[in-house]
């Protein structure tokens, strides 16, 4: 049993060495990749760029501290994951694509009117509803135009103090109802 604890406990320079250097070319690389791919891959996530968020996070590990996985082969693997999310977000322009990788927004108060069924959708409770709505400054429910559960999963209040004010339905389009 001794054997086996100090073995989890103890290493040897090369090894030591060889995650440093792992840890330095996948981090460089990463560096490169994110410039060249832009802010989107760690921008609030959908459900695409969480995929790639997990993906960069499990080829990093396994890069840096796997000793069958090269140093080479991680950053070939981190750039087939980076092209891969341009890819998708290219095509993304076509509705059915779009449709696989995003959530849609989601409805879930149309003026003062609370949508129970898409709070139920959204696994939103009236607390967090109540809490989103305080957050925004809502004084009044007759101040709430809508709130929306965005494909990011926050959570939008469009209100104003002047109750003559009317929502532009512009701001409701590919919005679930």
């Amino acid at each position: 049993m001794s054997s086996s604890f100090e073995k989890w406990f103890s290493t040897d320079w090369v090894t030591l060495l060889a995650i440093v250097l792992s840890a330095v070319g996948i981090y460089i690389a990463i560096i490169v990749f994110t410039r060249l791919a832009g802010k989107r891959s760690f921008s609030k996530m959908s459900s695409f760029d969480f995929a790639m968020t997990v993906a960069v996070g499990s080829v990093i590990a396994t890069t840096v501290l796997s000793a069958s996985v090269s140093l080479l082969e991680g950053i070939i693997g981190l750039a087939s994951i980076y092209l891969l999310q341009l890819s998708v977000a290219l095509l993304r322009r076509f509705e059915f694509i779009k449709a696989a990788v995003d959530n849609s927004p989601l409805l879930l108060m149309n003026g003062t009117e609370i949508l129970h069924e898409n709070l139920k959708k959204a696994r939103v409770s009236e607390d967090d509803l109540r809490s989103k709505l305080r957050e925004a400054n809502v004084l009044k429910l007759e101040q709430v135009r809508a709130v929306i559960f965005e494909t990011t999963g926050d959570i939008s209040v469009l209100h104003t103090s002047d109750e003559e004010t009317e929502l532009e339905q512009w701001l409701l389009k590919n919005v679930k109802k």
